[in-house]
């Protein structure tokens, strides 16, 4: 799965030897086509994110079960554990990737928030009932997931040529897809099986993740530059990244649109309130969209290198406003579920790694894993800040008139943002 079916297309480094070509059979034409230039670094993070992701999204899928149902939480309780997602992740996202850059360890530093969150798996059994003790596991949790998304990141960045990001981080997020697609489907066969037994898709979680973490310490290459001492990542150095006109704008960019969009759950909760989908049915959606996204990452990956990257990337949001459109409008039933679910899987598949392959050429190479963190978080921040006024205005308007101003607002970012995002300054592959 990992031998490469083209000559390695990364920059030397000392930790990574130049691999030989190993001759493809005529049968695998197709396939090789298809991953051509993707070299097997971006391959293996890709493994480990889709097993790291069955892992995780087996704990998504049963955790509101778990502490409503069995536990006996309230909604409001439960609310503000699920909000840790957003918050913690975003403080140390940074901060991983600062450290990763500064020490030139973007392995070490990506797999120590593998293992912190492979742990948590196990820290939900030892948290019991205490909504303290279950607090500071999805904290820890999340600060696994935000130390290792920079690194990660970079690692795909510069183990790809600047011809091939957006194939490359598409291949990582197919790969990536694949796991979350699988992990509800994992949880809901345990708990069939055994009914009620939260602590056995917990246990297998854990040995799940563990099994992540033997991949990447396995076949996982670290990429290391020599630095000068002068050279070394420092905190004014990644802060000055905004001074640079071509990353500020792009930042910018990104807070706009990310400022008006909402999170996946309200997304959901609009089709469940449009169509009245039974409770039971409900964790299914999410599937709709991972679907699609598993699909098309790859396919779009590869036209952001032919088109230009933030040209995709922008179109991924016009395909966000294609689906607050379909909840909005008339058409109900089947129709709306597929049409919604498939635009909502577009949006990711052009957004997601479209712009972190837009960013790597923007950062060099020693901030590369902070220059993307710190997009990531200011995108993380601005969605859960869009998705808090949305609750508001639900709450405060009713459902028809939020959605006709997140509508509205969404038009208006999408058109700011093609004003200042460096849409020609980006030369297209």
């Amino acid at each position: 799965m990992y031998i490469s079916t083209s000559r390695a297309a990364s920059p030397p480094s000392a930790e990574a030897p130049a691999t030989p070509v190993v001759p493809a059979a005529p049968v695998a034409r197709g396939r090789r086509r298809v991953w051509a230039g993707v070299n097997s670094n971006v391959l293996a993070l890709g493994s480990v994110s889709l097993v790291t992701d069955i892992s995780s999204e087996m704990i998504t899928a049963v955790l509101p079960m778990y502490v409503i149902f069995t536990l006996g939480l309230s909604p409001l309780q439960f609310g503000a554990l699920n909000g840790m997602y957003f918050g913690v992740t975003a403080l140390v996202r940074v901060a991983g990737g600062h450290a990763a850059d500064r020490w030139q360890r973007r392995k070490l530093v990506a797999g120590s928030g593998y293992a912190l969150s492979a742990l948590c798996k196990l820290g939900l059994l030892a948290a019991g009932s205490s909504v303290p003790g279950l607090g500071a596991v999805i904290a820890a949790d999340r600060t696994g997931k935000g130390l290792r998304t920079g690194p990660r990141d970079a690692l795909i960045s510069l183990s790809s040529t600047p011809e091939t990001l957006g194939r490359s981080f598409g291949a990582h997020r197919a790969l990536d897809t694949t796991g979350a697609f699988l992990g509800p489907l994992a949880a809901f066969a345990l708990l069939l099986a055994t009914p009620g037994r939260y602590d056995t898709v917990f246990v297998a979680s854990f040995c799940i993740a563990a099994f992540a973490l033997v991949i990447l310490a396995l076949f996982v290459r670290d990429r290391r530059q020599p630095l000068e001492q002068h050279e070394r990542a420092t905190v004014r150095d990644v802060l000055g990244l905004l001074l640079r006109p071509g990353f500020r704008r792009v930042g910018i960019g990104v807070l706009l649109l990310g400022a008006v969009t909402l999170s996946d759950s309200f997304v959901y909760l609009l089709i469940q309130q449009r169509l009245d989908i039974s409770a039971e049915y409900f964790p299914l959606l999410p599937l709709g969209t991972t679907g699609v996204y598993l699909l098309m990452a790859m396919p779009l990956g590869q036209l952001a290198d032919r088109l230009g990257r933030l040209r995709v990337f922008v179109a991924g949001y016009g395909a966000l406003l294609l689906a607050y459109l379909a909840l909005f409008g008339p058409v109900g039933g089947p129709l709306l579920v597929i049409t919604t679910l498939v635009l909502h899987g577009l949006f990711y598949a052009a957004t997601d790694g479209v712009l972190m392959a837009a960013i790597g050429p923007m950062v060099p190479e020693h901030l590369r894993a902070a220059g993307m963190s710190l997009i990531q978080t200011g995108q993380s921040l601005a969605t859960l800040a869009s998705s808090l006024l949305f609750g508001a205005a639900w709450s405060v308007w009713g459902l028809h008139t939020a959605l006709a101003v997140a509508l509205t607002v969404l038009a208006v970012a999408i058109a700011a943002a093609l004003v200042t995002l460096p849409l020609r300054e980006e030369s297209p592959a």
